[in-house]
């Protein structure tokens, strides 16, 4: 009994009926910006009219591919980080790669663990979400990978970064509150040892000054991004015998710890203290009373960064190393005037 053969579509075939080169069609699989609009399209027809299926495990086995990127996040709890990543995400998928994500726990050993993985060629590329490596480290890496700093980044290197201007934001925060009235502000730092951290601290510290309202003396309690941290620093101001009029938290959720706290101790916010957070995180606008808070472009930081990434992977040139986006003030019912 003879049997039936099924007639495999090879990349020549569809090259040859979209009148292209194999290489203008592996171009075009593989979403690269180098093929003009229209070329792609006659591409993509002959794709679909000869129903071709693309060998995408020998495709990478034979350019030493994995599809995957991986994405390298502080603290996978902090809920910033979401938008960042449904970014990130949205972009991979489109291109064809899926994303692999690891959590450092705030630890630079485990982030330094996470280089193996690239080194073991299970990922094509790294968005690092955090900045706790050592300069060296990111560098010697970025010279063998494709690597993308976003939200956190380290001053002078030589890696694509994507970002706000930290310093500045935390100055538009602090000014606010200076406009309302509020001379006695309190600031919840970041970590000390962590960029975003002191580029906040800075930025408070530089408004306090502009704005004449003090530099040796300033309120500042250093916190680590948590809830719990955000609470107990605001314990701290609230057992001063002149507490803050004002708080600024370096994150939504110190933040709303900050506020937690206030209230424990039979306090209202903005009545007797207004609060001012940093992120924009969800839960910021549904908190009662909703949070005053800088907003951060989390989602656009995160299709920045995988695009920086695909361009490296597709060995394409970056105009410039250092992208950062706009912050935006939004103001909520934790603040009012003095």
């Amino acid at each position: 009994m003879k049997g039936s053969y099924v007639t495999m579509v090879k990349i020549v075939d569809v090259a040859k009926k979209a009148n292209v080169s194999t290489a203008t069609v592996s171009r075009v699989l593989t979403n690269s910006s180098a093929v003009k609009k229209d070329t792609a399209e006659k591409v993509l027809a002959a794709i679909e009219a000869l129903n071709y299926q693309p060998n995408l495990l020998a495709r990478q086995l034979r350019r030493m591919e994995t599809k995957t990127i991986l994405v390298v996040v502080p603290d996978i709890t902090n809920t910033f980080f979401s938008k960042v990543l449904r970014g990130i995400e949205f972009v991979a998928n489109q291109s064809g790669y899926q994303v692999l994500l690891g959590d450092s726990l705030n630890d630079s050993k485990k982030e330094s663990d996470y280089l193996h993985l690239l080194r073991q060629r299970k990922a094509d590329g790294m968005i690092l979400l955090t900045a706790r490596l050592s300069e060296k480290e990111i560098e010697e890496i970025a010279l063998e990978f494709p690597v993308v700093l976003a939200c956190e980044y380290t001053p002078g290197l030589n890696v694509p970064t994507v970002s706000i201007d930290n310093v500045q934001s935390a100055k538009k925060a602090t000014d606010y509150l200076v406009s309302l009235g509020y001379k006695r502000i309190g600031f919840i730092s970041g970590p000390f040892d962590v960029v975003l951290g002191r580029d906040r601290l800075e930025g408070f510290r530089q408004s306090m000054i502009e704005n004449k309202l003090g530099e040796k003396d300033l309120l500042v309690q250093e916190g680590d991004f948590t809830f719990e941290s955000g609470y107990a620093a605001m314990g701290t101001f609230l057992d001063m015998q002149e507490p803050p009029e004002a708080i600024f938290a370096a994150n939504d959720e110190m933040a709303i710890g900050a506020i937690k706290a206030i209230h424990s101790k039979g306090l209202k916010v903005p009545n007797d203290i207004s609060v001012v957070g940093f992120d924009d995180i969800a839960f910021a606008s549904i908190f009662e009373p909703s949070l005053t808070t800088i907003a951060q472009p989390s989602f656009e930081m995160g299709e920045t960064a995988m695009k920086l990434l695909i361009k490296q992977l597709n060995k394409e040139e970056i105009e410039k190393k250092q992208y950062i986006l706009e912050d935006k003030l939004i103001i909520r019912e934790t603040s009012r005037k003095c």
